[in-house]
């Protein structure tokens, strides 16, 4: 595993100005799911909330979509849970497994990242978690989703396993959207300015499906607090595209550190990769052309978007956040030669 994330990591600083990275997508193992959710997954052609996809499958949408490299987590939606802790953290120790066996076949084309639960494991379980994923599996962030479990993202049970991961030396990640009042945009904040030097990386943006009109508030709050706090990473998915394009050009103008914390995704399989990127290259192509486009904010800023800056959202800001995670991890656990990343 060791010869597995460093051949990562040498391909992506090896090729971090040309690489389509998606930085949200979500794996399941149909062997770890109970039979009887693996019979609802099969049973209709139709789409439906949380539909698993496999990392075959996602191979197969990457090359369809042009897209080179994904940042992978579990699908919460399709791991089981039961009121036993134990069982659970069984159940949850699988699906990350699944997402390094993922890594593990095709090192240069998935990252794979974490995820704990304090509500299904409990906090201390979770805490677990979190280190069963830096030191048995070598990820370098790991997520948690409060909208998933029910309790806001500021919670004392969150901010104990939030202070776990940032103290391991790994990269924090949460669901922060406007489809639930648990990821509210203070609650965040609280987050950020709890460890400043510490980046946290914010799935969705406020979106995540919340309602059109309701989730406008949050889409702006979103939008201000990541000008406010430097160390939030933004990963654009789940989003309004009229939002998406909107967060690009404020941080664009905002330039460095600032343009330098979104990266673009799909939330597969909440969302197509074909459809989300196919969507992304046009958005940015309208871009380039400003004397032409709507927003005055890009007329009045022809050279706003090149491609050389369009890399950096389309992948080379993400991979930059991976690498340099890697490179404080490893500097964090230098002494402890049983950890899998240690040089």
């Amino acid at each position: 595993m060791h010869s597995t994330i460093q051949e990562r990591l040498k391909f992506l600083k090896a090729n971090r100005d040309t690489l389509v990275v998606d930085g949200d997508t979500h794996l399941s193992s149909f062997e770890n799911m109970p039979e009887e959710m693996a019979l609802r997954q099969n049973a209709s052609p139709n789409y439906f909330q949380g539909k698993a996809i496999t990392i075959e499958n996602l191979i197969a949408e990457m090359d369809m979509a042009g897209v080179h490299v994904s940042l992978s987590w579990q699908n919460p939606a399709v791991t089981h849970y039961t009121t036993d802790q134990a069982y659970n953290f069984e159940s949850l120790k699988k699906a990350n497994d699944y997402i390094q066996q993922a890594a593990e076949a095709y090192p240069t084309r998935i990252i794979p990242a974490g995820w704990t639960d304090p509500k299904a494991l409990g906090a201390e379980g979770a805490k677990k978690m979190v280190d069963y994923c830096i030191h048995n599996l070598g990820f370098v962030i790991v997520k948690m989703n409060p909208a998933q479990n029910a309790y806001r993202m500021d919670s004392d049970e969150i901010v104990d396993v939030l202070d776990h991961i940032v103290g391991q030396g790994a990269i924090p990640a949460f669901h922060f959207g406007g489809d639930t009042e648990f990821t509210p945009a203070s609650a965040l904040r609280k987050i950020a300015m709890r460890h400043p030097d510490s980046p946290v990386i914010a799935v969705h943006m406020g979106g995540g499906g919340s309602h059109y009109v309701d989730g406008d508030n949050i889409h702006l709050e979103a939008r201000e607090l990541g000008l406010e706090c430097p160390n939030i990473f933004y990963i654009l998915s789940a989003k309004r595209d009229c939002h998406i394009e909107s967060d690009l050009i404020t941080y664009q103008l905002a330039s460095d550190p600032y343009s330098r914390n979104i990266a673009c995704a799909s939330d597969a399989p909440n969302g197509r990769q074909s459809w989300n990127f196919g969507g992304y290259e046009r958005m940015f192509k309208t871009l380039m052309n400003a004397t032409v486009h709507t927003d005055e904010r890009v007329r009045m800023h022809p050279d706003l978007f090149t491609k050389n800056i369009i890399q950096n959202y389309l992948g080379r800001n993400l991979i930059d956040l991976v690498v340099n995670g890697y490179a404080n991890l490893i500097q964090k656990h230098k002494a402890a030669a049983t950890l899998l990343y240690d040089k």
